[in-house]
C-alpha cells in the first residue's frame, strides 16, 4: 500500500468536495476543477476529508503507485481551488523580449518574425518586465504544461546562454571552438 496514499487529504474550509462515482469535484474561491479517476481507486469523502483506497488486491501491479497519485492529484486539486499555481519564466538575450496582447502572448526572439502564443483557457500571463513571463492558474498540470510550451518556442542554449529559461534555472555554459 503506499505511504502517500494512506494519509487523508484535509479538506481547506471554503472547499467543496463531491465525488460522483469515479468523478472528483472541487469547488473553491478561485473555481472548479474535475477530474476523472480509474476504477481501482475508490475515493470517499468522510467530513472533512477526502480518503482514497485501492480496490481489490492491494498487491497487483502498480496499484500502490496508483493510489499515491491519485491522491496527489487531489490534494493537487484543492491546493489548485485556493490558493492557486504559478511559474516563473525569464528570457535572456540581446533584444529578446515580450508583451501580452489580448489571448495572445507575442515575442521577440531574434527570429526574423515575433513569435505569437496563443494562451489557453483557465491560464493567466503576466508580464511585469519584458524579460519575465508569470503564467498563473487553478490546474497545476495546465500551467506546468503552457510554462514548458513556452520554454520549448527557444530552449536555453549553452553557448551564450540566449534562450527562455524557468526563473533560477541554471544552464550549464560550453566553451566555444577554439581559433588556432
Amino acid at each position: 500500500m503506499s505511504r502517500v496514499g494512506k494519509k487523508p487529504i484535509q479538506i481547506v474550509k471554503g472547499v467543496k468536495a463531491n465525488v460522483n462515482g469515479n468523478t472528483v469535484l472541487i469547488e473553491g474561491p478561485k473555481g472548479k476543477l474535475s477530474q476523472d479517476f480509474p476504477d481501482s481507486m475508490k475515493v470517499e469523502v468522510s467530513g472533512e476529508q477526502i480518503v482514497v483506497s485501492p480496490v481489490g488486491d492491494e498487491k497487483a501491479k502498480n496499484i500502490g503507485a496508483l493510489h499515491g497519485l491519485t491522491r496527489s492529484l487531489i490534494n493537487n486539486m484543492i491546493v489548485g481551488v485556493t490558493n492557486g499555481y504559478q511559474k516563473e519564466l525569464e528570457i535572456q538575450g540581446v533584444g529578446f523580449r515580450a508583451q501580452v496582447s489580448g489571448k495572445k502572448l507575442v515575442m521577440q526572439l531574434g527570429f526574423s518574425h515575433p513569435v505569437e502564443f496563443h494562451i489557453p483557457e483557465g491560464i493567466v500571463i503576466e508580464v511585469p518586465k519584458p524579460t519575465q513571463v508569470i503564467i498563473k492558474g487553478i490546474d497545476k498540470h495546465k500551467v506546468g504544461q503552457t510554462a514548458a510550451e513556452i520554454r520549448d518556442i527557444y530552449p536555453p542554449e549553452p553557448y551564450k546562454g540566449k534562450g527562455i529559461r524557468y526563473l533560477g534555472e541554471y544552464v550549464r555554459k560550453k566553451v566555444g571552438k577554439a581559433v588556432g
